[in-house]
């Protein structure tokens, strides 16, 4: 399947729509309710697989064309973001294996507070690709054109 840079977007906004959720979620008032703990958790969960999504999607249909790409812009840009994901692909599998892997939920002090570091640093990545990457690509015309509201 070709990635668009459409699909691309559609991801990041989903990926941001449900941190803006979860950020308003955990927190202990709103955990206390047995349903609202159920559905956050269930909400955690679809984060980290479509986090996992969009990061594979990236490395299978976003960077290849860049990294063969003729414009050395475009070629140094795919790395610095390929570089740039490593410190938050480290954060993402440590978060997911400690909190989200076995299921067992646990709505502590510490783990709200990796929750909000790790929806800071998505929402920080997220950000950066939408204002510098997208751009860039839209311009270059790699991916075709496509109308885009970014």
């Amino acid at each position: 399947m070709k990635q668009t840079l459409e699909d691309f977007a559609t991801r990041q906004d989903e990926l941001i729509e449900m941190i803006s959720d979860l950020k308003v979620m955990l927190n202990p008032e709103y955990l206390r309710i047995k349903p609202n703990a159920k559905t956050a958790y269930e909400m955690l969960c679809s984060l980290g697989e479509k986090m996992r999504n969009h990061l594979a999607e990236e490395d299978r249909g976003l960077y290849p064309p860049l990294l063969i790409h003729e414009d050395p812009k475009l070629k140094a840009l795919a790395w610095g973001f390929i570089n740039g994901e490593k410190p938050l692909r480290k954060q993402f599998d440590a978060y997911y294996k400690r909190w989200l892997k076995d299921c067992d939920f646990n709505f502590s002090e510490e783990f709200l507070r990796d929750s909000h570091e790790l929806f800071d640093a998505i929402q920080d990545r997220v950000s950066l690709e939408q204002s510098k990457l997208l751009p860039k690509l839209k311009e270059s015309g790699v991916f075709g054109a496509i109308g885009m509201a970014h």
